[in-house]
């Protein structure tokens, strides 16, 4: 589970959020014809050994994954889990290189954009094939982002999913005369907010502090990759609209200047210090919000996330079994234990994620928000998945997120126009995405 979200580059995202990190292209070994992934059902019985990974649990659900293993363990005799897991930082990275050198745990929390790369070259189960009868437990959504292009099947079980809301900060909009009752709900309603918040503070304070990434052209209703996937489009005139916008903003200083650096990552730190206004997040940010900056928390104010398209942002988390697992039997039937509808609706109530389970959605715990704060959020959020989309293309990797940012670092600065910006990062994505 990713540290706090509000200090990444990119969307200010949630505690399921991910972020395409450099796995396309990055020697994992093997072939697209080697490997072996399973051509039918997998058998056999539930013992013996299996390592376990996830992706910074320690130490705060130390207990639960403990418990689902304990119980595990009683229920198949004979079976011994060894957890692993592993830090936020440097995680993808960590997982990419036991890939190449043949040393994945049998059973592996990976996110889509994660998945993809290792199901191209073989690395990975089809779990449609090796275990038929799982797909009817999930959600639709959830199943079909490890559903991945070009290959057949799907690659993951839904762990845990996530959307969010958007915070903004009612002290910063009280002070430039703007109804803190009454934030944007539309990008045009935001783009004239920003700007009077930029001009009444000469420029002192900012609404936005990042330049989009390739989530928010799909937020704004850009279609991102043509249907069958091998082609990006971004630079369609929707995608050009939406870059010009970000200009105006910039201009006007409603963009803080920060935001142009590739390496930048702190627009959450600035959200948190009330130096910008404004901050898509999800509910997870919240308690953060409450430990660790109680004076915004007193000033936060909660509202839905603004979409062209009506369908706000999936983040989905995933566990894997490698195809060279050893103790293929034991791995799946661990991973969908871990992903049931008993185990998923209990970590929903330990952190703010939603079960990807059919059905756990329909628990009073996600409609009803108890008059607090965090029940709210939790609410909010839970209204929006049912229609919420992963706007980011497995194929997006790491290079790709480089090249947009410093293309739009250009537009905003005037070395080139906002359709040359795109044209030219649409251009470079398809040689890596060919490559």
């Amino acid at each position: 589970m990713p540290t706090n979200p509000l200090s990444r580059r990119g969307f200010l995202l949630g505690v399921a959020a991910t972020t395409a990190l450099g796995v396309t292209g990055c020697g994992l070994g093997g072939s697209s014809d080697s490997g072996g992934d399973t051509t039918g059902p997998v058998t056999g019985d539930v013992t013996g050994e299996i390592r376990f990974q996830t992706w910074a649990l320690k130490p705060k659900y130390t207990d639960y994954i403990n418990g689902m293993i304990t119980a595990f363990q009683q229920q198949h005799a004979g079976v011994k889990i060894t957890w692993i897991d592993q830090p936020a930082d440097g995680y993808l990275q960590k997982v990419t290189a036991d890939a190449a050198a043949g040393n994945l745990p049998d059973v592996v929390n990976v996110p889509p954009d994660l998945s993809y790369p290792l199901a191209k070259k073989k690395l990975l189960l089809n779990i449609d094939t090796a275990v038929p009868d799982a797909k009817k437990d999930y959600v639709d959504g959830g199943w079909a982002a490890y559903e991945l292009p070009g290959q057949p099947g799907s690659y993951g079980f839904p762990w845990y999913l996530n959307t969010g809301p958007t915070f903004y900060n009612k002290a910063l909009f009280r002070q430039v005369g703007l109804d803190p009752e009454k934030p944007p709900t539309t990008y045009a309603e935001l783009e004239a907010d920003a700007l009077v918040m930029a001009q009444r503070s000469n420029k002192q304070i900012a609404m936005l502090g990042l330049t989009p990434v390739i989530a928010d052209f799909g937020l704004y209703g850009v279609k991102v990759m043509d249907d069958d996937g091998s082609k990006f489009t971004f630079n369609e005139a929707k995608g050009v609209e939406f870059v010009e916008m970000y200009k105006r903003l910039y201009d006007a200083g409603a963009l803080i200047p920060e935001a142009l650096s590739a390496t930048y990552t702190g627009a959450g730190t600035k959200f948190m210090n009330q130096q910008i206004a404004w901050a898509p997040g999800s509910a997870y940010d919240l308690q953060n919000f409450k430990t660790n900056a109680p004076s915004l928390y007193a000033n936060v104010g909660i509202t839905k996330t603004i979409t062209s398209t009506g369908k706000a942002n999936l983040y989905v988390q995933g566990l894997s079994v490698p195809a060279a697992s050893k103790n293929k039997p034991t791995a799946l039937a661990f991973a969908r234990f871990v992903t049931n509808a008993q185990n998923q609706m209990a970590f929903a109530k330990l952190t703010a994620i939603f079960p990807s389970t059919k059905g756990s959605m329909q628990d009073p715990y996600f409609s009803q928000d108890g008059g607090t704060d965090e029940g709210r959020v939790r609410v909010a959020a839970a209204k929006q998945l049912d229609t919420a989309v992963n706007y980011t293309p497995v194929q997006w990797s790491e290079q790709m997120t480089t090249l947009l940012q410093q293309k739009m670092s250009d537009a905003m600065q005037g070395k080139s126009t906002p359709k040359q910006a795109l044209d030219d990062t649409v251009a470079q994505c398809d040689k890596l995405l060919a490559g």
